[in-house]
């Protein structure tokens, strides 16, 4: 089966394009101001514009209002991921569009907080957690430890995210059995600047068996 592959945090034509004709089935963008990543809606509406019907557009979120979503989705996304968000919350955001859940791990207790998403979201995304006090939840290049995956029994359809590189994306499916990844940072060349040639060269190094 073909490892799906999301890139998260696209902000130009030319990094969109990279991942569509790399075969991404997802791209992320993002609406979280402190990013560095983050894009105003006008320019969200045109990248959307870009994306071929078969790719999904996630609008990626931190705890977001009722506005923000709303403004999001008429810029064209199609699902939402959200960040820092209670079960309760986000299956009030999923009465609109459909949602990913984006939980921070750690250690293995953190896994458990999944199960309360069940009723409440379409997929779970595993990031490592990032320290106390950090500006952003995610996109800071960290990884956790892919073992702790091991033998879990994942209450919902899930994707494996957190400093996945080129170099290391092919373990991370190996040692975990993700059917999904997402990368951000790990494709970059600088903080929220997309490089088309680490894109590429991420998307071909995904095991496609």
């Amino acid at each position: 089966m073909r490892v799906q592959a999301k890139i998260c945090g696209l902000s130009t034509p030319e990094t969109l394009d990279a991942a569509i004709a790399g075969g991404v089935s997802h791209v992320g963008l993002v609406f979280f101001p402190p990013s560095p990543r983050n894009l105003g809606f006008e320019q969200a509406r045109a990248l959307a514009a870009r994306v071929p019907g078969h790719v999904g557009k996630l609008g990626v979120f931190v705890d977001p209002d009722d506005e923000t979503v709303e403004a999001a989705l008429q810029a064209g996304i199609t699902a939402a991921q959200l960040h820092k968000v209670t079960p309760a919350r986000a299956e009030a955001i999923r009465r609109r569009l459909p949602v990913w859940v984006a939980v921070a791990v750690k250690t293995r207790a953190d896994l458990d907080q999944t199960r309360a998403f069940r009723g409440a979201a379409d997929r779970i995304v595993y990031d490592a957690k990032t320290p106390e006090g950090a500006a952003l939840p995610g996109g800071m290049g960290m990884r956790f430890d892919w073992e702790l995956l091991r033998g879990f029994g994942h209450p919902l359809p899930w994707a494996l995210s957190g400093g996945l590189t080129p170099d290391n994306v092919a373990e991370a499916v190996r040692v975990t059995g993700a059917a999904m990844v997402d990368v951000s940072s790990g494709v970059e060349s600088a903080p929220g600047v997309k490089d088309v040639d680490k894109i590429a060269a991420f998307l071909k190094a995904i095991p496609q068996s």
